[in-house]
């Protein structure tokens, strides 16, 4: 990982987009602070598009999308993107499944969550699954007591015998029937909104990615400019792609840290 410092020169080069996970990297302790929300609003009012990319379900997806100054999210771990059409004034999805094989992946799903919740006593269906189309989401700290590393690698052995792809965030275990995921998507979405190919080096120079966990190391790997908020250092032994900066503060604190040097690189 190279000084914080460092990233200033980053910053300089003509960033056009910051794709950013959610939980304990815009947030700070479940909540989005009145900082890191004016840093969102900064970052757009100096023409640098924001992109979500996190587990949280379709549903609050749709609200982030219309509600939020960003040019689009990634919802469920690359299972789609939502954006806003300003000039349309409607909502555009793009979906990886149709809906009757959004259907048959539920009840799959329905079964592991039973094989899960028995096995694994104190560990919850997450509070947002209702707002779910293609994945579970089994709490392990944000609404329950903390579980243990060897409860939640439980949870991840259950989903995997079952032949389901798990990944774990700072809050939840999410798991899925499917070959998607977050990295594919974001390409998909910097090409359709855009007009970024990343993988491209020149394009791929114009992206930030900033994120806070393990779930987020296949993207800290692809993007040349990728960025841990301070929380990440909790996990760096577990991480052979750690992300190239890392931020002096945690969670939102440390999201307001990479807007400020981009929007004051942008105005120079």
């Amino acid at each position: 990982m190279k000084a914080w410092s460092d990233f200033g020169e980053i910053a300089s080069s003509k960033i056009r987009v910051v794709f950013t996970d959610i939980d304990d990297t815009l947030t700070t302790e479940g909540r989005l602070t009145h900082q890191a929300f004016k840093a969102l609003w900064d970052l757009h009012a100096t023409g640098i598009a924001v992109v979500p990319v996190t587990g949280r379900p379709a549903g609050w997806c749709d609200h982030f999308a219309r509600m939020w100054p960003v040019a689009g999210i990634v919802g469920e771990n690359g299972a789609f993107y939502y954006r806003y059409n300003e000039a349309k004034k409607k909502l555009e999805s793009e979906y990886l499944l149709d809906p009757s094989e959004r259907s048959i992946l539920q009840k799959k799903l329905s079964k592991v969550q039973r094989k899960i919740l028995r096995a694994v006593p104190g560990a919850a269906v997450a509070s947002d699954q209702a707002f779910r189309i293609h994945d579970l989401a089994i709490d392990f700290c944000e609404d329950v007591p903390a579980l243990s590393k060897d409860e939640i690698q439980k949870i991840v052995d259950i989903f995997e015998k079952e032949g389901a792809t798990a990944k774990v965030s700072s809050i939840h275990v999410n798991g899925w029937f499917g070959s998607w995921d977050k990295v594919s998507m974001i390409k998909r979405i910097a090409i359709d909104v855009l007009d970024l190919n990343l993988d491209r080096p020149a394009h791929n120079r114009k992206a930030v990615y900033v994120g806070d966990s393990p779930n987020d190391e296949p993207a800290f790997a692809f993007f040349r400019n990728s960025i841990g908020v301070a929380n990440i250092r909790e996990f760096t032994s577990q991480l052979i792609h750690p992300p190239r900066y890392v931020t002096k503060k945690k969670g939102g604190n440390g999201f307001q840290e990479v807007a400020r040097k981009i929007v004051r690189a942008q105005k120079k």
